[in-house]
């Protein structure tokens, strides 16, 4: 469905974040895109999604092709009536607008208006804590409601693909399995392709299909979500098991240094 090869994107004419990744997502799959804060996660979404030029990037080579046609140089609006849309990090609802209305506007390229009306109540099967608060401004829901509108939202777009960003930044433990949950059945029971980037890896490959790491703006390790998971690199380094773990301040700048080039390596 969605094909990226050897894309670089640069900001301010500038700086380079994107050196040359590839990757591919299969109709039907959840795909988990990993790696740490800076590595060009977001970049990487928002170069499918045509957002780059808000803030002043662009894709200067490779190509992104989405059903076999180039997007790279579309602009966001056409991309979405194509069939992708993005959730964004930090959720970014309208808050001066009520529930309802930041729902609707999800809709705003389609003119089916019977289908939109039977989604927006679709979006509150999924979500039923939006329906109780249908009339209150979006600005005084909470974190985890934000994240329900907003991928609610994304629904009411009916997207070939959904592209996430960090799905659980900021939410309470018990709201994050709530929400991987939803995106899981939306997957399955909407047969909707998602691409997923976010920091709780050990969740994301819980769902996932295929994954990729990235470090540095470039792909660095990619296989089945299941032997990522069980992979002795991605654990001790993205997982939390073992010694030197993330969460292990131990851990020598020598020994990353030894990763990464053992990564390499393999690659």
């Amino acid at each position: 469905m969605l094909e990226v090869h050897n894309v670089e994107v640069v900001y301010d004419r500038a700086i380079l974040v994107l050196k040359g990744i590839s990757l591919a997502v299969r109709e039907g799959q959840i795909v988990a895109l990993l790696g740490p804060n800076g590595a060009g996660k977001s970049t990487m979404l928002k170069a499918v999604s045509g957002l780059l030029k808000s803030e002043e990037g662009e894709v200067t080579d490779g190509s992104i092709r989405f059903l076999g046609k180039r997007i790279e140089r579309m602009e966001p609006e056409a991309i979405v009536r194509a069939g992708i849309f993005q959730v964004m990090e930090g959720r970014r609802v309208f808050e001066d607008l009520t529930v309802d209305e930041n729902i609707c506007m999800g809709a705003f390229t389609r003119d089916d208006r019977a289908a939109v009306k039977r989604d927006h109540e679709l979006v509150f099967d999924y979500f039923p804590r939006l329906r109780e608060r249908r009339r209150q401004l979006a600005g005084y829901l909470s974190g985890g409601e934000q994240q329900m509108l907003a991928i609610g939202r994304a629904l009411m777009a009916r997207a070939r693909l959904m592209l996430l960003d960090e799905p659980s930044l900021g939410l309470a433990p018990l709201l994050v399995q709530d929400i991987f949950a939803i995106i899981r059945r939306i997957n399955q029971q909407e047969r909707t392709t998602i691409l997923l980037v976010e920091q709780n890896a050990n969740l994301a490959l819980s769902i996932a299909d295929y994954g990729y790491i990235m470090e540095n703006g470039r792909v660095v390790l990619d296989g089945d979500a299941g032997k990522l998971a069980a992979n002795e690199d991605v654990k001790h380094f993205y997982l939390g098991g073992g010694a030197g773990g993330p969460g292990d301040h131990r851990r020598s700048y020598r020994e990353l240094k030894f990763y990464k080039r053992r990564k390499r390596w393999l690659s």
